[in-house]
């Protein structure tokens, strides 16, 4: 099957996963890279969910699986590797709230935070460590491997009810900046990205009262970030 008109040379083939994808901004990224010549892959705990969106979208890898999951992380990691032939860039876009409704931290169930930590932190761990092989030979390859963590400015400000998320996004937005700081020199990039307050079913089940009016498009984020890859891609004198 060809692919869209729209398909840019810088992105194809470039050989993506992404957590989280069957919805939000990981459906938008999924969509967008996938229309632009992209090799995609992506992860999502709904098989049927997951079935679906690679029913839509003709040539993408859906993968059911749980990130959180400490027991699915290799096995997840053999099947994109495998999937795609290797790995280019990974967006690490899973994410869970913790408590439903919000809560205070002192009315938060310590499985809540756990949960939180799991899939926001640990789950992003585990699955970038598991497939740091293929990120690796990626790079001696000279395709400029990149890792895209999902943050939130909740990692930097105190909101009151988002104490979970807030804390596990932090420690993932640090985690983030100490592996690229500790893989620079192997050529393996790791970048925290906050995509702005959207308009998804995580903010709905978060805010439900919220005009989705006043929230940023999913669209809009993910193009930010296909930006952003775009140009992590370009050689060094093109960015100067």
């Amino acid at each position: 099957m060809s692919r869209s008109p729209t398909s840019n040379p810088t992105l194809r083939g470039l050989r993506v996963a992404i957590t989280g994808g069957t919805s939000g901004l990981g459906l938008a990224l999924l969509r967008q890279l996938h229309a632009q010549g992209a090799q995609v892959a992506f992860v999502a705990r709904d098989a049927a969910r997951v079935a679906a969106v690679a029913g839509e979208l003709a040539g993408s890898h859906g993968i059911a699986g749980d990130v959180s999951r400490k027991t699915e992380t290799h096995a997840l990691a053999i099947q994109i590797a495998s999937a795609l032939g290797g790995l280019d860039v990974l967006v690490n876009n899973a994410s869970s709230l913790g408590p439903v409704p919000l809560a205070l931290l002192a009315d938060t169930d310590c499985e809540d935070l756990e949960a939180a930590l799991a899939t926001n932190l640990v789950g992003p761990f585990r699955l970038t460590k598991a497939l740091l092989g293929a990120l690796s030979a990626s790079a001696r390859a000279g395709r400029r491997p990149l890792v895209i963590n999902i943050g939130s400015d909740a990692a930097l400000t105190p909101y009151a009810g988002w104490g979970a998320y807030g804390a596990s996004k932090a420690a993932l937005v640090h985690l983030s900046r100490t592996w690229d700081e500790e893989l620079r020199d192997h050529h393996v990039r790791v970048l925290a990205v906050d995509p702005g307050d959207m308009d998804t079913p995580l903010h709905a089940l978060a805010v439900p009262d919220a005009d989705p009016a006043t929230l940023k498009r999913p669209e809009a984020s993910a193009r930010e970030i296909v930006e952003l890859i775009e140009r992590h891609r370009e050689p060094a004198e093109a960015r100067a």
